[in-house]
């Protein structure tokens, strides 16, 4: 049976409930983002982006490129509210859905609860819902599988629906520039384009053996989505063995502090992942790469499990020792749980008595 798939992702999600709450912030440039030097954007509204502003960003990039830019602090409980009427709605047209964070999922409506047999028009009531339940717009992507689905959502954002049927899919697909697939980073484009890899047309005309042996299993991956191929299924209660997040920096750090400030901008996302997902940590792992690419991890490993950014911010920022950069400058930093369980129903917080 062929697979029917409908990747959903909200519009400039944190900035987006911002607007929404505030009309005051209503169409005007817009970044959330915590302050500080190295502060980076967590999300930027519609009306930033065509000045440059992108999520990930340095916020003093953002603020040099933007000078209007409005700035404000996430509210986390405000987005984790919104991401369970979110879920709700997706489990009332299928059991088979597959957070990816917040904000994003994966739903499989080959056999839906409700919506009647064509996944275009479950997708078309799926954004009607969440309009009128949260007052958000979400672009959806529908197809035969998650790949080809989150493709199609990509491809005309912000407030979308785009279908792209196989025949559609072997005709974009080799068009397309590798770092526009799922999975293949910047780091990983750049590995590629030394291959003289560069388009979905090359990584087709690639033999899946000489991929495999640059990239492992993932480059056979490679091979099959350049031609349209995914098998992997929307997976509801998928085991993750670690949730984690992690940001490069254009200016090396080179303070401890500095990369303090710098987990404390990655703690968020990694509890929001933690949230989607319904786990928590008793592992948390710290990742620094240095400017000469040495990679150095530290982890701790508590006797109960911790979702709020404010506890993985605590555990974290212990593993940062006066000597842990030896003078060394750090180019990327990373915040991981590991150890994932279900969270306490009333954890004691780090600083309990």
């Amino acid at each position: 049976m062929t697979r029917k798939i409908i990747h959903v992702d909200m519009d400039a999600f944190y900035a987006s409930v911002e607007q929404r709450d505030d009309p005051a912030l209503r169409g005007v440039p817009l970044a959330v983002a915590w302050g500080g030097k190295r502060s980076v954007v967590l999300t930027a509204s519609y009306e930033a982006r065509p000045f440059g502003v992108r999520s990930a960003m340095p916020l003093h990039w953002a603020l040099e490129r933007c000078p209007g830019l409005r700035v404000v602090p996430p509210r986390f409980d405000a987005y984790r509210a919104v991401s369970a009427d979110l879920q709700a709605i997706f489990r009332s047209y299928t059991p088979l859905v597959e957070p990816l964070s917040l904000d994003e999922a994966y739903l499989d409506v080959t056999e839906p609860l409700r919506g009647g047999p064509s996944a275009t028009r479950i997708a078309q009531s799926l954004r009607a819902e969440i309009r009128s339940v949260t007052g958000l717009s979400a672009t959806a992507g529908v197809s035969v599988n998650k790949f080809l689905a989150k493709l199609a959502s990509g491809l005309h954002k912000p407030d979308a629906l785009t279908v792209l049927l196989p025949g559609q899919a072997q005709t974009l697909l080799p068009t397309l520039p590798v770092a526009a697939f799922h999975g293949i980073g910047p780091a990983t484009a750049a590995r590629l384009a030394a291959q003289g890899i560069h388009t979905g047309a090359d990584l087709r005309a690639a033999s899946p053996e000489r991929l495999a042996r640059l990239f492992g299993k993932q480059g056979e991956h490679f091979w099959r989505v350049a031609h349209g191929e995914d098998d992997r299924p929307v997976q509801p209660g998928r085991a993750h063995q670690s949730i984690g997040a992690e940001t490069t920096f254009a200016d090396d750090l080179r303070a401890p502090d500095e990369v303090v400030r710098a987990l404390g901008e990655l703690a968020p996302t990694v509890e929001g992942r933690l949230h989607a997902a319904g786990l928590a940590a008793r592992t948390v792992i710290l990742k620094l790469r240095f400017a000469d690419r040495a990679v150095l991890t530290r982890r701790l490993t508590l006797t109960y499990p911790v979702q709020a950014a404010a506890d993985l911010h605590a555990c974290a920022a212990r593993l940062v020792t006066p000597g842990l950069l030896a003078e060394r400058e750090v180019r990327l930093v990373g915040l991981t749980a590991a150890g994932l369980g279900p969270p306490l129903a009333a954890p004691p917080g780090l600083f309990a008595p």
